[in-house]
């Protein structure tokens, strides 16, 4: 059987990783590089993981999606900062059949991929993994995997309901395993995205706004206060969101996630969370993916979430100072 063909758009610490591991399984894989290009055309890509390095010595590199062959599933890993990008990227290599995946941070991201492939194209499959991975791009085609690194994967519905678990969603899953990444199908794609949120809120904005890394969050009281309180929000507007779409259905998170996240995160290496390290590094910060949307979801839905808006003002601040040209 002829291996499904993917695009990895955006080789940095996620899309490099999990492109790396779906060549290693066997899959075709073609990367869209820009600064790194003419290294890893040369010399690959390499994996330095605590589940064990590897090398690829040979990828099939692009500078542009205008080369690559027809693919057979888009898998975006571009900071959400850069979807303006994706216009002009995607319809290259856009089959009638070929399937999206976003392995975007943030909510509503499928959302935005459902609007630009147009009405026409309302059957096209779109799907959302959420990676819980601690990963960085350390230099020119090297990548620091630190720890974990699972994927939960699902398909994404128009109607934001329930969308099953599809003949094409298990293949793809299957890719992944093949490449030694530990998947988890998931039936409500949104109800995961929550989930993913209840991290991502509270330690990306705080590790910014704190100057922190993960375990010096979690060794201040106050911080890690903050963040439990950060994370009941978001436990709460995901119940609120499910109770809205999905009256009487029961599509809410269980309330021992909050501790069990905060027990994960006491034991994870030191991380420079992915937002930490946009702000270090002067680049723009994700917060409309990671807050702004969610936010206003859980507005629509009654939810009250004040910590989690005084979080987003905080970083559109410190993202708009950020952003100004020196004089």
């Amino acid at each position: 059987m002829t291996p499904r063909r993917y695009a990895i758009i955006g080789t940095g610490a996620v899309g490099g990783y999990y492109g790396a591991c779906l060549q290693r399984g066997g899959a075709e894989v073609h990367f869209l590089l820009r600064s790194d290009y003419d290294h890893v055309a040369q010399h690959g890509l390499v994996v330095e993981s605590v589940a064990g390095d590897f090398t690829l010595s040979q990828v099939q590199a692009h500078r542009s999606t205008t080369t690559m062959p027809p693919i057979d599933v888009v898998v975006i890993a571009l900071k959400t900062t850069q979807n303006g990008l994706l216009p002009e990227l995607l319809p290259p290599i856009l089959g009638p059949k070929t399937a999206l995946l976003t392995l975007q941070n943030g909510f509503g991201v499928e959302d935005e991929l459902a609007a630009w492939t147009g009405t026409a194209e309302s059957d096209r499959a779109i799907y959302g993994g959420l990676c819980i991975i601690c990963a960085n791009k350390v230099g020119p085609g090297a990548i620091r995997h630190l720890d974990y690194g699972s994927v939960l994967l699902g398909q994404y519905s128009r109607d934001r309901q329930p969308a099953g678990i599809s003949p094409q969603l298990e293949a793809i899953g299957q890719d992944f395993r093949a490449g030694q990444v530990a998947v988890e199908l998931v039936n409500d794609l949104r109800l995961a995205r929550w989930r993913k949120l209840m991290w991502n809120i509270p330690f990306n904005g705080l590790s910014v706004v704190m100057n922190a890394t993960t375990t010096e969050m979690m060794a201040d009281p106050d911080i890690r206060q903050l963040a439990e309180q950060l994370m009941v929000e978001v436990l709460e507007a995901a119940r609120q969101d499910g109770d809205l779409l999905s009256p009487g259905q029961g599509r809410h998170l269980p309330q021992e996630l909050v501790a069990r996240m905060l027990a994960h995160t006491e034991q994870m290496t030191p991380y420079r969370t992915s937002m930490k390290i946009d702000f270090d590094e002067g680049r723009p910060l994700e917060v409309e993916a990671i807050y702004g949307n969610p936010m206003r979801a859980a507005q629509t839905a009654g939810a009250a979430v004040p910590k989690i808006e005084m979080l987003y003002h905080q970083l559109k601040a410190i993202d708009r100072r950020q952003s100004k040209p020196l004089n």
